[in-house]
């Protein structure tokens, strides 16, 4: 699922358990302020929107843009997502969707930084310090370890 705060131009993705509307609702609840707008496509896990926000239905079989009423900005998202998951990576295991996620996001959110790929390279080295990553915890065994002990 993906947010594409049109304000600041960036994006919030998660990869959720299933399309329901309870699911993406809890979702909404928890990134979108109440009383934003909340433009979507016509899906049906997106139908009774929460009266605190504003939704607004674009159907995209009629069209793709109904004056502000749209939703190119997250599509622009998912069509870089899809190049980089089909032409880098080529094979992605279910169990690192939500990494490819979070790089792509990243990508996306830090792709006008005013410092260009030192400003990139910045934010990385600030995000990543005092984290750790072992190759058991990356090839899932270190959670298999813990469940046998």
């Amino acid at each position: 699922m993906g947010l594409l705060d049109r304000h600041t131009r960036k994006v919030h993705v998660k990869h959720v358990e299933n399309t329901r509307r309870e699911t993406l609702h809890g979702e909404i609840k928890t990134h979108v302020a109440p009383g934003a707008t909340v433009n979507t496509d016509e899906w049906v896990g997106y139908k009774d929107m929460p009266p605190e926000y504003v939704h607004n239905v674009i159907n995209h079989a009629e069209s793709y843009v109904r004056g502000n009423v749209h939703t190119n900005g997250i599509e622009s998202f998912w069509s870089l997502l899809a190049r980089m998951l089909k032409g880098t990576y080529v094979s992605v295991e279910p169990f690192h969707l939500f990494r490819y996620l979070d790089e792509e996001a990243f990508r996306f959110n830090e792709r006008k930084n005013d410092n260009g790929d030192n400003g990139r390279f910045s934010e990385i080295l600030r995000t990543v310090t005092g984290r750790r990553l072992t190759y058991k915890e990356l090839i899932g065994k270190a959670a298999l370890t813990a469940a046998i002990a």
